[in-house]
């Protein structure tokens, strides 16, 4: 191999620009998560496990326990609240492992949780931190029982876009915290941050860990926001990208002024719906669509007629994406 300065850097670009979609179908094969029997309401779902996160509903201020007993009413199969409300429970009193068999005992699995520590940043001390916070976020997912944790480029989306060699030795030192913790850390898409802001740059960074539970965490508004497209996702394999934040947004503003006020219901906006769908079921028997809104309107609504549509929504465009 040449040690020419120029050529390792030309070889770098090339690699970044062009070999990212053949890094994300290999990272299929590198990732992996523990194949689990499914579950009947399951196998019913056409292969589909529906699932509420929390931020649906944080306009309403419920606590952790409401918004799980909410979740399991409204006909979901599992929940992915924040981290800030677990630690809410456990300083309020609640015992964490008690809210979990509950969460069991309604029905429900926690598929994922949603964090930011600041794992990814070029400050050590802020780092350090950060890591420190990632324990202590996946303590707390795994009493409730938890899968999976969140984890976008919090603190790095306005600063200079950093080398991807440093943004995958820090994921790959998260990813070996989460085999202490029992929690799979998600690499996080967020489509107006400057680092991990695409799909390939993320899958990319996934296949590079060479760690067997790298996973990349998608979402249909920041795909859109970051211009990730959707063809990407024919590349992921169902262990590659376990899990997908299911919403929908209108045709203005466009992607350079949008944001997450504008997130809408699946199915009432322009988003290729039914081909994200297809994709997602041709590459896996178990994909997770967490539906998550920010939509400010929605919270004038009663809580239960939200929560109830947006499963409803997304059942209605599988089974016309299915049939």
């Amino acid at each position: 191999m040449s040690n020419d300065p120029i050529e390792k850097m030309t070889r770098r670009a090339a690699l970044t620009r062009a070999g990212l979609a053949g890094a994300a179908i290999a990272a299929g094969a590198v990732a992996h998560v523990a194949e689990t029997p499914a579950r009947a309401d399951e196998k019913e779902s056409d292969g589909f496990v529906y699932c509420l996160n929390t931020a649906t509903l944080r306009g309403y201020k419920l606590t952790l326990a409401a918004e799980i007993e909410l979740a399991a009413k409204a006909g979901y199969q599992a929940v992915e609240p924040w981290v800030d409300k677990i630690h809410q429970h456990a300083t309020d009193g609640g015992s964490l492992k008690d809210l979990g068999k509950h969460i069991a005992d309604l029905g429900l699995t926690v598929e994922s949780a949603i964090g930011f520590p600041e794992w990814i940043v070029d400050d050590e001390a802020r780092r350090a931190k950060g890591m420190e916070q990632a324990k202590r976020d996946m303590d707390a997912v795994a009493q409730i029982g938890g899968k999976r944790l969140a984890c976008p480029p919090a603190g790095a989306t306005k600063e200079p876009i950093l080398d991807l060699p440093k943004i995958v030795e820090r994921y790959h030192a998260l990813l070996e915290l989460g085999d202490q913790m029992g929690v799979i850390p998600e690499l996080e898409i967020w489509g107006f941050s400057k680092n991990i802001h695409h799909l390939s740059e993320a899958m990319h960074i996934a296949l590079e860990t060479l760690h067997p539970k790298a996973c990349v965490l998608a979402d249909i508004f920041h795909l859109y926001k970051g211009g990730s497209g959707f063809e990407g996702l024919r590349l992921c394999s169902g262990n590659a990208l376990q899990l997908i934040h299911m919403n929908d947004y209108p045709g203005e503003p466009g992607p350079d002024e949008i944001d997450d006020a504008f997130r809408v219901f699946p199915g009432d906006g322009v988003a290729p719906l039914i081909q994200i769908l297809q994709t997602l079921h041709a590459n896996s028997r178990r994909t997770v669509l967490s539906l998550e809104l920010f939509n400010h309107e929605y919270w004038k609504r009663d809580s239960m007629t939200i929560a109830r549509t947006g499963v409803e929504k997304m059942k209605a465009a599988v089974a016309k994406a299915l049939s």
